[in-house]
């Protein structure tokens, strides 16, 4: 059977906060000439909320149902706030948007959908799950001064709310361009 790489993820649903984003992105994509960084392209920003890798494609039908409890839950606003990096802003990795609000409410819908995943034989993510929005990978760090004054820049910088109304499951094509992404599923979250 052919196989398929998965992730569940939320999406950014409010016009002028994602305008607001884009502009964030663009200051950390300005210091791609001092720090060896990609940043994410604007289509496929997005918090993860659940990387599940390559399956084979027999199994979306079951992952598709791991969302179904999705319903049981309301919609409800996040908030995009500050910046930062995995591991540390002194060593990146990882450049993104912190999510401050409507973070019970993804957890919550995580381990709603974990334990579905957990029924198909799906190992759990490792590492703790913080909800943010990657912004840029790192590929090669350099020290930078354009990098650290980002960091100090907007490291407080609150984007607004947007609602969540729905999570999306999604298939990625890795490219040697960058992965391209496609919906599968969308998970309609209760008024």
């Amino acid at each position: 059977m052919p196989m398929v790489r998965l992730f569940i993820a939320v999406e950014v649903e409010d016009r002028n906060v994602f305008e607001k984003i884009l502009n964030i992105k663009k200051r950390v994509e300005a210091c791609s000439s001092e720090v060896g960084l990609k940043a994410v392209e604007d289509e496929n920003l997005h918090i993860t909320l659940r990387f599940i890798g390559e399956v084979d494609e027999a199994l979306v039908s079951d992952v598709i149902k791991a969302l179904e409890c999705v319903s049981n839950y309301r919609k409800f606003l996040i908030r995009f706030k500050g910046v930062g990096a995995f591991p540390s802003v002194g060593r990146p990795r990882v450049v993104w948007l912190g999510v401050t609000e409507g973070v019970t409410q993804l957890k919550l819908i995580r381990d709603c959908v974990e334990v579905g995943l957990r029924r198909l034989g799906l190992r759990p993510e490792r590492e703790e799950f913080t909800p943010h929005l990657t912004l840029a990978r790192v590929k090669e760090f350099r020290p930078s001064r354009c990098l650290s004054d980002f960091f100090t820049g907007f490291s407080d910088v609150d984007v607004g709310t947007s609602p969540v109304t729905k999570v999306v499951l999604k298939k990625s094509v890795l490219t040697p361009k960058g992965p391209i992404y496609s919906d599968l599923f969308k998970a309609v979250l209760a008024e």
